[in-house]
């Protein structure tokens, strides 16, 4: 029989670290979790794209720590919700998806999810698609399952707020959006959901719902957003995020460029680091006479780590020391055929150097693109044949030779 952790330092520890908010509060949620009952719980991820990021791997090292005291997880795949968008933080309706575009999107979830949690074992962590219950809604629950929220509550939500004044469409579906991700709490009948600062609104949604519906306490634990300093989020939006699917090499390199002020949250949040470690990083980058660089190079590996096994974080060190810090160029570049007057943008964004012609762009505005010794700095730069057999440098890191057809 599994067996249930009862310790009270874990369970400080599990509902302090990197927490943000618990509801109905913490003393209840602790109480349950003393009482040795199991509980279920899970976090969704909608496959907007195609790989996981930094940002849901916080999460999902929340989902490992309770999967560690022997409770129940639930690893949910929105590919119901994914279709929809989910409007929170967006200051413009989301492009809906195809349900073959989230599979698609999705199936490697679970192997980047698996830096963290185990899928096999005594408590392996479960794997639902959340289309599995919307897929059989019908309208009469639809109209059932919305009599528990009203317009107001939709709509002083702030991008909402912010789309209005800014005359910007609302569509009725962003409304529904809360309400289907809430049904997943009562579909699995779940006792607590874990989920981002962000997803507040929408989780509360299914606390909401579970209780109307199946009259049970559903708890919620939001989790803080990985920032620096300034309260910058690395994220997509930002450019700086860190995608679980990029190889040990670009992951490292990715981590080093972030700002020293996401250091300590990063360890916190991120890894299996233990508090009193973290504590001493702290004092450590509070000395000014210390370099900032050795603990994030200490982050950097053991996120690879994490992620794609010791042995591979061992050789983007090394990879990063001989490339980055000592300026050279790899002995081995991919090499690319290009055809005079491609797009330079086109060119970044197929060979996975920018994640879309918007980041293209702006590393082409801030010189982190060069062919050669030149720094690139026009956006509209087409392929030309002086280009040919030179070397295509996007940041420290990234290297293409180019052979013009």
């Amino acid at each position: 029989m599994l067996k249930i952790i009862t310790d009270e330092k874990k369970i400080d520890e599990l509902l302090s670290r990197g927490v943000e908010r618990i509801f109905s509060n913490k003393e209840a949620l602790k109480k349950k979790l003393m009482s040795g009952e199991r509980i279920r719980l899970y976090c969704g991820f909608d496959p907007s794209t195609n790989s996981l990021h930094i940002g849901n791997a916080i999460a999902i090292n929340k989902l490992s720590q309770f999967q560690e005291l022997g409770h129940e997880v639930v690893f949910l795949i929105g590919d119901f919700t994914g279709m929809i968008g989910d409007p929170t933080d967006k200051s413009a309706t989301r492009a809906k998806l195809t349900r073959d575009a989230v599979l698609e999107n999705a199936k490697d979830y679970k192997k980047q999810a698996s830096g963290y949690l185990n899928f096999e074992g005594e408590n392996p962590a479960q794997v639902k698609y959340n289309s599995e219950w919307n897929d059989k809604m019908t309208f009469r629950d639809l109209i059932e399952f919305s009599s528990n929220f009203t317009v107001q509550q939709m709509i002083q939500r702030d991008m909402f707020q912010k789309r209005l004044k800014e005359e910007k469409p609302i569509h009725l579906h962003e409304f529904l959006y809360p309400l289907t991700q809430g049904f997943d709490s009562v579909a699995m009948d779940v006792d607590l959901e874990v989920g981002g600062n962000d997803q507040m609104f929408n989780m509360l949604a299914g606390r909401t719902l579970q209780k109307a519906v199946n009259n049970k306490e559903k708890f919620v634990l939001t989790l803080k957003l990985l920032a620096d300093d300034n309260g910058r989020k690395m994220g997509k939006s930002e450019g700086n995020a860190v995608f679980l699917n990029q190889s040990p090499e670009d992951m490292y390199g990715k981590v080093m460029s972030w700002e020293d002020g996401v250091i300590v949250r990063a360890f916190e949040l991120c890894t299996k680091i233990p508090v009193s470690e973290i504590e001493e990083i702290s004092d450590f980058l509070q000395n000014e006479n210390n370099n900032p660089r050795d603990k994030k190079m200490q982050l950097a590996f053991e996120l690879v780590k994490i992620n794609c096994g010791e042995e591979s974080a061992k050789k983007a060190q090394e990879h990063f020391a001989r490339i980055i810090q000592n300026k050279e160029v790899p002995e081995e570049v991919k090499e690319i055929d290009l055809i005079v007057g491609e797009k330079l943008l086109k060119v970044l964004v197929e060979e996975n150097m920018a994640q879309s012609s918007g980041d293209a762009k702006r590393k082409i505005k801030q010189g982190g693109v060069r062919i050669g010794c030149d720094v690139i700095t026009d956006v509209q730069r087409e392929i030309d044949e002086v280009d040919n057999e030179k070397i295509l440098k996007v940041g420290k890191r990234d290297f293409r030779k180019i052979f013009i057809k």
